[in-house]
């Protein structure tokens, strides 16, 4: 079976990241979200991605290497 590619972080998988991380930085991720009105699999996807790569948007915009 094939696994199907996902241009967007999932709800599922956004969460499954954020328990996972130290609870100042869930915490930060969750009040960007609430102040911007983003969903969070939004902002965990940007933030991942602008540390890759600081001119991206979100992931389908990262090219690592590039902003740097």
């Amino acid at each position: 079976m094939q696994a199907k590619l996902q241009e967007q972080l999932s709800l599922a998988d956004a969460e499954a990241i954020l328990e996972r991380l130290p609870e100042r930085i869930r915490a930060a991720l969750v009040a960007r979200a609430a102040e911007i009105e983003y969903p969070i699999e939004a902002v965990v996807e940007m933030a991942i991605a602008s540390f890759l790569d600081t001119e991206a948007l979100g992931f389908a915009d990262c090219k690592p290497g590039r902003g740097q």
